[in-house]
């Protein structure tokens, strides 16, 4: 039996591309010159897409292959793939969760503190002799006693609240709904969880949903000794009142993981000295990468195998309804 097609748009780590490469016939489109030609040829072998953010998998691109049935993305955020469209054709989209939430979840923690605590600016009079002449100024922010409001309790965000709590942190969280079972303060609006906590961090996902609803409102009910920090995605926050915010000290400082335009962070973010600045590193570890890359290469492999994926998101969910199928 010939192994099933697979289309790769862009490089994904190397343990993904060996996996994927020993279990199928895999096409690498970054590699040819006249992409457009390339898919008209193989577009009616293609059976499945591997891909990882910020890989953009819309509508049109989806239906250029009438074959398609499965798309495994890297990674736990896939609002660059239309899920739902993929849906309505029956086409199974997976992702990566789970294997990085204690990975994020350490490092929205150290963000948090080296935020609070001013600890890269301290690195830096370190570093730029300053120490010698003075000691670094008392920090204005503190965690202790602080209350942590989180946007987006779901794996990451639950991981995250358990380390918080443990450091004596007040949790309280906001989602389209309560959740059951959850010992922490649920916030019916964002707004609401601003304003009861010090400290606001978003885990959410991408997506139209989410689009900038962090914005002046809310930097606003955070309020001047607030602390925002992002480890979820940088279309959830709108930038330019972030940095309007810092700027006029409507919130005290930001620590960010992922912003709008990645890899470009705008240049007024990077001159401001209260703000911690990650290049989107939450889970690039090599050994969570690894776990990510072996889970994607699993999907794929389990869907042609068995027809039964590992971790299909919400919008395609296994076993298919009736409806869908």
């Amino acid at each position: 039996m010939s192994k099933p097609e697979i289309l790769v748009p862009n490089p994904l780590p190397a343990l993904a591309m060996e996996g994927i490469g020993k279990a199928f016939v895999t096409h690498y489109l970054w590699e040819k010159k006249d992409r457009e030609a390339f898919l008209e040829e193989v577009k009616s072998n293609i059976r499945g897409i591997a891909c990882g953010h910020p890989t953009v998998l819309d509508a049109a691109f989806i239906d250029v292959f009438p074959g398609l049935e499965i798309i495994g993305s890297l990674g736990v955020g896939y609002d660059s793939i239309d899920a739902v469209h993929a849906a309505s054709r029956g086409i199974i989209v997976t992702n990566t969760p789970d294997v990085l939430s204690d990975e994020v979840a350490d490092t929205a923690i150290g963000l948090m503190i080296m935020t609070a605590r001013e600890l890269s600016a301290a690195e830096r009079w370190l570093r730029d002799g300053k120490w010698a002449n003075a000691p670094y100024p008392l920090t204005r922010g503190t965690l202790r006693k602080k209350k942590l409001g989180i946007l987006g309790l779901g794996r990451i965000g639950k991981a995250i609240a358990a380390r918080a709590a443990a450091m004596g942190m007040d949790i309280h969280y906001h989602n389209r709904n309560r959740l059951p079972d959850m010992p922490y303060g649920y916030c019916s609006s964002l707004e609401e969880l601003a304003t009861r906590c010090d400290v606001l961090m978003a885990v959410a996902p991408g997506g139209s949903s989410t689009h900038h609803i962090i914005n002046a409102e809310i930097f606003r009910a955070l309020g001047p000794d607030g602390i925002f920090i992002n480890v979820g995605r940088g279309s959830v926050v709108d930038e330019s009142a972030l940095i309007a915010a810092l700027q006029n000290k409507t919130i005290m400082s930001a620590g960010l993981d992922v912003f709008e335009n990645e890899p470009h962070v705008p240049q007024a973010l990077v001159d401001l000295d209260q703000v911690v600045l990650l290049p989107h590193v939450a889970s690039a570890s090599i050994d969570t990468r690894n776990a990510m890359a072996q889970l994607q290469v699993d999907n794929l492999v389990q869907w042609f195998s068995s027809g039964a994926p590992i971790s299909p998101v919400a919008e395609t969910p296994w076993p298919q309804s009736p409806a869908a199928s």
